[in-house]
């Protein structure tokens, strides 16, 4: 009799993909492949007063466990400062939101997004690096903000200009 279960998924701690996004450090612990889309994690260290763009996403729930700093998370519906321990849910609906690094350390975070898909878009707008690198930020001139801009869109995303959330 052949098994049909799923076995269990396993990462070492140096395992997974990683990838340098956006000045941080981004670890693929499991992926939409793996999970047949039902839901992907990233690890994510994101270097002091570092994060990305206001962005919005219609179709995937996005939640942030604060392993360890501090982060301000800012979204339409105003701003809260995430401290290690705390936990964020980004729902679908695709309310404008960004997080930044506010604290004086690397920040940890471990990202879910159900159904998965955010590691697509990572891989394609990232780099390969090792543990514990982390590469300049990329550049972001009208150029690069448009492929950016069009990359987010194939994965269901809207990427806003940096201070779109303070004229709100």
């Amino acid at each position: 009799m052949e098994n049909t279960k799923s076995m269990p998924i396993t990462v070492e701690p140096t395992g997974g993909e990683i990838l340098s996004v956006v000045g941080g450090n981004y670890r693929v612990l499991v992926s939409g492949k793996q999970t047949n889309g039902t839901f992907s994690t990233i690890e994510m260290l994101v270097p002091t007063q570092n994060g990305p763009g206001p962005h919005s996403h219609a179709n995937f729930y996005e939640s942030f466990y604060i392993v360890d700093g501090e982060v301000e998370v800012h979204s339409e519906a105003g701003s809260y400062t995430a401290k290690k321990g705390s936990f964020i849910v980004i729902p679908e609906g695709g309310v404008v939101h960004h997080f930044k690094n506010v604290s004086d350390k690397l920040a940890h975070l471990l990202c879910t997004v159900i159904p998965a898909g955010l590691e697509e878009f990572f891989e394609e707008i990232g780099e390969p690096v090792a543990a514990g690198e982390f590469l300049p930020l990329p550049p972001m001139d009208i150029e690069s903000i448009k492929k950016l801009q069009a990359i987010a869109q194939k994965h269901g995303q809207v990427v806003y200009p940096p201070n779109f959330l303070d004229k709100q």
